[in-house]
């Protein structure tokens, strides 16, 4: 997805407002989530969003979203934004972040979706760490025991 940022979107720096960046975000990463499932979705959550560098006025934002992994119902979209300063030639990656989608019906209830299948390699490793993500969010959202994360006691060698 390709936006412009235009005098509305920006703070009174000139620079991209983080509200309407995590808006465009969304609407990319739904994108990706509906694509993949055929689906209506909705937002979950949204984490590990990171704001390297400001994206000034008249850049050029291009949003890159991808389905890392399927659970059940959830899918892990992960998200890479640039930002290109058309007359100066210059592009640099200015924000990154992990939602979360569940597919639901046409009465809100939530529906199982296909299986993401990697191919490349940085879309194998975005894969097997999705599973550790989603344990971590589960653990945080208080919808999963910590004792539970196997995941995660893996990671730290908890026994």
């Amino acid at each position: 997805m390709t936006e412009l940022v235009l005098p509305n979107d920006t703070n009174t720096l000139n620079n991209l407002m983080g509200g309407r960046m995590m808006h465009l975000m969304d609407i990319a990463a739904a994108i990706a989530a509906q694509k993949h499932s055929n689906r209506i979705v909705v937002t979950a959550s949204v984490d590990n969003v990171s704001f390297r560098d400001a994206i000034r006025l008249g850049s050029v934002v291009t949003l890159q979203a991808q389905v890392t992994r399927a659970f059940s119902s959830s899918m892990e979209v992960h998200i890479d934004v640039w930002a290109e300063d058309i007359p100066s030639g210059t592009k640099m990656k200015t924000n990154e972040a992990f939602f979360t989608f569940v597919a639901v019906d046409q009465s809100g209830r939530p529906i199982d979706v296909p299986e993401a299948v990697p191919e490349t390699a940085d879309e194998i490793a975005l894969y097997e760490g999705a599973l550790r993500r989603r344990q971590l969010r589960l653990v945080l959202a208080g919808r999963m025991k910590p004792s539970d994360a196997s995941e995660l006691k893996a990671l730290f060698e908890i026994t």
